[in-house]
């Protein structure tokens, strides 16, 4: 009899960690989506002349996704190890790199605001590694989980640079 309330608490904890899970990272996954419905368009970034490098903008959208995604994760992870907690500023810098990875899609698609973006990409990728870097100390999956992130906001910065320069 007594296994039994201490199964169920286990059972709760994990549905809880689940739930928190779900949330974690669905919130920036539907921030990122909701952004590319409304402005993801790109009629005037498919006409461009651009360079081979430049990615299609469905794969703009989908690793824009996968990025929102891994971040999401790893945030989670940080917040379960109770790194928001230690790492006071941990918080602040991913609400900062959530809030910078969802203007790239109106900046350069709809407005036309290369310099904006270019700007916007630099604060973004200071952002992302001090997320590195605080991650790396609660969580060393979670700054795996963030160099990928890394990588795809600098080229996405790449490409607000070279547009800058069409």
């Amino acid at each position: 009899m007594a296994s039994q309330p201490l199964h169920e608490t286990k059972r709760s904890q994990a549905k809880r960690a689940l739930r928190s899970l779900g949330i974690g990272i669905a919130i920036p996954i539907a921030l990122t989506l909701t952004i590319i419905i409304l402005f993801g368009s790109g009629r005037k970034y498919n006409v461009l002349a651009k360079p081979f490098w430049f990615a299609p903008l469905w794969y703009i959208h989908l690793a824009t996704l996968g990025s929102s995604f891994f971040m999401g994760l790893a945030a989670w992870l940080v917040w379960a190890d109770g790194g928001f907690q230690g790492e006071t500023d941990a918080l602040s810098f991913y609400i900062a790199h959530v809030s910078l990875s969802i203007v790239w899609h109106p900046l350069v698609l709809v407005m036309n605001a290369y310099w904006l973006a270019l700007a916007s990409g630099i604060v973004d990728c200071g952002t992302l590694f001090i997320c590195y870097l605080r991650f790396k100390k609660v969580n060393p999956f979670a700054k795996d989980l963030a160099k990928p992130c890394l990588a795809w906001t600098a080229y996405l910065t790449l490409i607000s640079f070279k547009l800058t320069l069409l």
